[in-house]
């Protein structure tokens, strides 16, 4: 670990001594930005009187280290190449396992103890202007500055996260900068398509008019549920579609998403693993159940300043329970709320703090499988005896220590982790920094 430590100071002394590029020249042609963050996480004691394969264990202490690149060119006006490599390292508690909503998105469901590189992202992005206005556009991680049409068609395609284009929010999206927990950086119950690291291949487009966006997309699933190959030529696919509205109250800025995805693939019903493992006296196992159907969930998303410091966010989400999730965690219905609030009111502008509720649950069949004994994304106790809500709070308080590093505290509290009331609560405490230019 020190080890670690070490590399990531040593990035983050770099990216500070590297000048900030927001204000580069109106059209920029080529950009190299680049971040580096570094997550220690802990968890104290708590009642935990039985263990499953899958089940947050008492007392641990973990680290998760990565380096990214984000190298973007001009092909030809409105047409944009990027490639994000990117070096990763650590784990997460008990390897990303026994919290739905886990409590570090910088944790990936595959841990290395030694640094290795990933293309995580390669994609062409090409914007369309529709006439009208333009506007001004910064310079920023996978975004060209210069400008670009206010109505606008823009066409993303290659590796990228699904998370790139939907359910983004202004408050909660983003775990290098705001909050850690999975179900806040993301609608938990949103099954999007991705390999183990979060990426995926595929291809998006947006129609931007006026205050209304439409998105829709196509994506490949990975080649088995939670699995760390991606199909090839849409085998196992998703297809995404959201609308949003921006808007103004009281002169201040607000968004409302409503998305929507149905995966196709071979997935298992729960019931029929649960029937499959009676009739045969073996293990719950889906695999053996696994056939060709579809799962389908929604989701509501927003955001909205209050005040010139004060923002609020809330999604909520539901999709198919009857049937395993796929490719993101064990959520079948979620809820939060929370808000962002930045320290210009004591002299702090840069530094912001938040806070989130949120509240996770499944269906009566995920339930009835957990109990039998089945495992799930990142949940299984062996036996569920007696299930309730996964409800977390998350709070943390970023410190702009310089204009690209940033040191932050985060706590958070899960009652019923991976849904089990004999289990918990965790008390979840973590330290990150980060730099970027």
């Amino acid at each position: 670990m020190i080890k670690t430590v070490s590399r990531a100071a040593l990035c983050g002394l770099f990216l500070v001594a590297r000048p900030a590029s927001a204000e580069d020249a109106p059209q920029q042609d080529v950009a190299i930005h680049g971040q580096a963050t570094f997550v220690a996480q802990g968890v104290g004691g708590f009642a935990s009187p039985y263990v499953g394969d899958n089940s947050l264990t008492p007392r641990q202490l973990k680290e998760t280290a990565d380096v990214t690149a984000f190298i973007g060119a001009r092909a030809w006006k409105g047409g944009e190449w990027w490639v994000n490599p990117e070096i990763d390292q650590g784990f997460g508690l008990s390897n990303t396992l026994g919290v739905a909503g886990f409590p570090s998105a910088e944790a990936y469901k595959v841990g290395k103890s030694e640094p290795y590189f990933r293309l995580q992202r390669a994609f062409f992005r090409q914007t369309i202007g529709l006439g009208g206005a333009s506007e001004t556009v910064a310079g920023v991680a996978n975004q060209l500055g210069g400008s670009r049409p206010v109505d606008r068609i823009v066409l993303t395609i290659g590796k990228f996260g699904v998370g790139d284009v939907f359910d983004t929010n202004a408050y909660a999206h983003d775990p290098r900068g705001d909050f850690l927990n999975w179900s806040a950086v993301d609608t938990g119950s949103f099954d999007y398509a991705a390999d183990a690291w979060g990426y995926t291949t595929g291809i998006a487009g947006e129609l931007y008019r006026g205050d209304w966006t439409l998105r829709t997309g196509l994506f490949n699933l990975s080649t088995i549920p939670n699995g760390e190959r991606l199909e090839h030529g849409f085998g196992q696919y998703q297809i995404d579609a959201e609308v949003e509205h921006r808007h103004q109250v009281a002169g201040r800025p607000g968004s409302v998403r409503f998305g929507f995805f149905r995966n196709r693939g071979n997935f298992s019903r729960f019931d029929d693993a649960l029937a499959y493992a009676t009739a045969t006296g073996g293990a719950v196992d889906p695999s053996v159940t696994r056939r060709r159907m579809t799962r389908v969930g929604g989701y509501m998303n927003m955001d909205q300043a209050l005040t010139d410091t004060l923002g609020l966010f809330a999604r909520v989400g539901v999709s198919d329970g009857s049937i395993e999730p796929y490719d993101f965690t064990d959520i079948d219905r979620t809820a939060q709320i929370g808000g962002s609030l930045s320290g210009k009111s004591w002299g702090r502008a840069q530094d912001r703090v938040g806070l989130v509720l949120i509240a996770n649950g499944i269906s009566a069949e995920h339930r009835r499988y957990l109990a039998a004994g089945g495992l799930g994304v990142l949940v299984g106790d062996g036996k569920l005896p007696n299930a309730g809500a996964e409800e977390i709070a998350e709070a943390y308080y970023d410190v702009a220590l310089f204009r690209a590093l940033a040191v932050t505290l985060d706590a958070q509290y899960v009652e019923h982790p991976g849904y089990n009331r004999d289990r918990g609560p965790a008390q979840i405490l973590a330290v990150r920094v980060h730099g970027a230019f």
